[in-house]
């Protein structure tokens, strides 16, 4: 049996209360890491106002975490400050969190370009950067970060502000594989296919499985399953990569 190495270590997990986020989060705590996750029940551009999107800790391992909107840049180090108070140093950082919403190069606004680069692009930056800096400050040699993207680099019509920051999102990962790599922490990226997280009825299943080489419609353990590899000890000499799921 293959041992991944994360008993004890501390992951933060933002966007962790639903979906592939929720399904990352109980694959690290089922392998013995302490988790906390970030989560944003009113995630669609502020425009659903008091939604209920799902309880903070639905389907996810029991723990602490926090309601917090990582398009605001103060939030980034009072959330490191709090799961360090709660759990100790972040090992492992996991930006799962997204915003996202229907754009063309028609309809395309200032507010909701900087909405999805605010989330998707500089909240990778900036979790990122806090990440490294308390990491170099208390002397550590070990350390993982994923973020999950998706078809962005590549365009993505009708939602092109997302693919834009998606994009952004990956080229922040790449940088950090290369400036933090002599600090002992890798940093990669997850493109998952078209997942099922309660959006699909069976038609659009039938049409997603139909595009698949493997004729399959993803799930969320399988996203899991891929962050896991990447943050274990197997892992180790692993950066500065995406890892594709079909």
């Amino acid at each position: 049996m293959i041992d991944p190495g994360l008993e004890g270590r501390v992951a933060l997990v933002t966007g962790g209360n639903h979906g592939i986020g929720a399904a990352i989060a109980r694959a690290l705590d089922a392998q013995g890491a302490r988790v906390f996750v970030t989560y944003l029940r009113d995630y669609m551009f502020h425009r659903q106002e008091g939604a209920a999107f799902t309880e903070p800790r639905a389907n996810v391992p029991s723990g602490p975490s926090v309601e917090c909107n990582l398009a605001d840049p103060s939030v980034i180090s009072p959330l490191f400050d709090r799961v360090v108070s709660e759990l100790g140093p972040v090992e492992i950082l996991v930006h799962n969190a997204a915003a996202s919403e229907h754009d063309t190069l028609e309809t395309v606004t200032p507010e909701l370009i900087d909405h999805h680069f605010d989330v998707n692009a500089r909240a990778t930056a900036l979790l990122i950067a806090e990440f490294a800096r308390r990491h170099k400050e208390r002397g550590a040699t070990w350390g993982r970060i994923v973020t999950i993207t998706s078809a962005g680099q590549y365009g993505f019509e009708g939602e092109v502000s997302y693919g834009a920051s998606k994009a952004a999102l990956e080229s922040y990962t790449y940088s950090a594989a290369w400036e933090l790599g002599p600090l002992g922490i890798t940093a990669n990226v997850v493109y998952p296919a078209a997942t099922d997280t309660g959006w699909m009825d069976d038609a659009k299943r039938s049409d997603v499985a139909s595009r698949s080489p493997l004729r399959h419609v993803g799930q969320v353990h399988e996203v899991a399953d891929a962050v896991l590899f990447l943050v274990s000890e197997q892992a180790c000499s692993v950066t500065g990569t995406k890892i594709r799921l079909r």
